[in-house]
């Protein structure tokens, strides 16, 4: 990603100087380039030397102790006023620490998130930056110049200060998490649920990227379906293991939603999902072992299809209202102002969760920036109810056949929950109060504060 944003910068009109770790891959990567302004450099002291003042240096490299023992490296080497910007996925608060350290030494940090992997590094990302005024002014025409562009203008915004814009990106990275298992679960439903094959999966999955379950995943996932192994001649994705990796940004998104007292179902169901599904050799052992529903009857395909279809967008949908709940709490603790409505428009191009549903949320936040939930806007509500009927159907045929579709039921009882006036919470705070004299408010006696009853007497 980094060689690909350098071309990138020196593509819209910016000379770019270049260091690496190893001298080889940059001598490589000039001499793969010639034409182009692009300077490599052997040291550090000498890509420093090479950039005009103040120096504006992105840093894409490995989270965590890389970003540190570059920033040690390289802070000497700089003037008062020069700016360094993270684009790695880089720990919000590690962030938080950086941006103070170089502050004090009048330097500016920027935190950048950087979605759309290397074939939008390359041809325009979706864009994070968190940064004081001052270093967003600098940065700005670099940034707008390479960042995806819709309709709206280019892909980039400043989310607020120090570290809110890898806060945002790990939000956005817990979101995808949880619609690539939204979708595969989906897959698992149609396929063993419906009998679909590969083929037809593929026409599904493309004919739902022509209305509002339009998205990148969506037509990326089509795709796949259509690849076939040139060995066996079957469809490759099933001839891939069923054990998904993770780089981290998924659990520190409900590691941050556990911090900020924030429920994201969704997203932990996704990350639950991963951990399952590493369980290999167990899970295999345990297939022998454990009964399931015997198989029932096969299902109404064509109906099948449609309530999958609604489940998938209803739980699209609280993901969002999930991840954008937690963006906002972040915002609140840490004074970041981030604009909401900004989100959803710059996350319409350039990133991995790229959505028609994107123009719904920006126009909630058009009628109500302010909101407390999205589910509550007139427009997602009102989809959500259409969809409700179906969602539980795919739902109760997952029960019914023994599918696990641990995020769209996650998603539902988030739904369902929030939309409870009365939750049976009662019944547990009762419990901690004859336990543990944690004490309770009485519904009949509203502001006369918390009492304690000795339940075991």
């Amino acid at each position: 990603m980094g060689r690909n944003l350098a071309l990138n910068i020196e593509e819209h009109g910016f000379s770019v100087a270049a260091w690496n770790l190893e001298t080889s891959w940059t001598e490589k990567f000039v001499i793969d380039n010639p034409g182009k302004a692009l300077r490599g450099t052997s040291t550090l002291t000498e890509f420093v030397a090479a950039l005009e003042r103040p120096r504006r240096i992105l840093v894409m490299i490995t989270a965590g102790a890389p970003v540190d023992a570059t920033l040690r490296n390289l802070i000497p080497l700089l003037d008062p006023g020069d700016f360094v910007m993270d684009g790695g996925n880089s720990w919000y608060l590690d962030t938080q620490r950086r941006e103070k350290e170089l502050r004090a030494a009048n330097l500016g940090f920027v935190g950048c998130g950087v979605s759309g992997g290397e074939e939008g590094a390359r041809h325009g990302p979706s864009l994070m930056p968190g940064c004081t005024a001052e270093a967003w002014d600098r940065m700005r025409p670099v940034l707008e110049a390479i960042a995806a562009r819709t309709d709206t203008g280019p892909c980039v915004a400043r989310m607020g200060s120090d570290g809110a814009g890898h806060f945002v990106k790990m939000v956005h990275n817990g979101i995808e998490y949880a619609d690539m298992q939204l979708l595969a679960e989906a897959y698992d439903l149609l396929s063993r649920g419906a009998g679909l094959s590969a083929a037809r999966l593929a026409e599904l999955f493309a004919s739902w990227n022509d209305g509002p379950l339009a998205s990148f995943l969506v037509e990326l996932t089509a795709k796949v379906f259509r690849v076939q192994d040139p060995e066996t001649k079957r469809p490759l994705v099933e001839l891939v293991q069923d054990r998904a990796g993770q780089k981290g940004t998924g659990k520190w998104t409900v590691q941050a939603a556990l911090d900020m007292g924030i429920s994201v179902p969704s997203i932990s169901a996704a990350v639950d999902a991963r951990l399952l599904s590493s369980l290999k050799d167990e899970r295999a052992a345990a297939a022998v072992m454990l009964a399931g529903p015997g198989w029932p009857a096969a299902q109404d395909s064509a109906r099948l299809v449609e309530s999958v279809r609604d489940a998938l967008l209803a739980s699209k949908i609280c993901c969002y209202a999930q991840g954008m709940a937690l963006i906002a709490a972040g915002s609140a603790r840490y004074g970041w102002e981030t604009p909401l409505g900004e989100i959803a428009r710059i996350w319409r191009g350039g990133c991995i969760i790229r959505a028609r549903l994107l123009d719904v949320l920006m126009r909630a936040y058009e009628r109500n920036p302010r909101i407390a939930n999205l589910l509550v806007d007139e427009e997602i509500s009102a989809t959500l109810a259409q969809a409700s009927a179906g969602w539980r159907r795919a739902l109760a045929a997952a029960t019914d056949l023994g599918i696990p579709a641990p995020a769209m039921a996650a998603s539902l009882a988030y739904f369902d929950s929030y939309r409870t006036e009365r939750l049976p919470q009662n019944l547990t705070q009762a419990q901690r109060d004859a336990f543990g004299a944690h004490t309770y408010e009485r519904v009949d006696k509203p502001g006369a504060g918390f009492v304690h009853t000795d339940w075991l007497a």
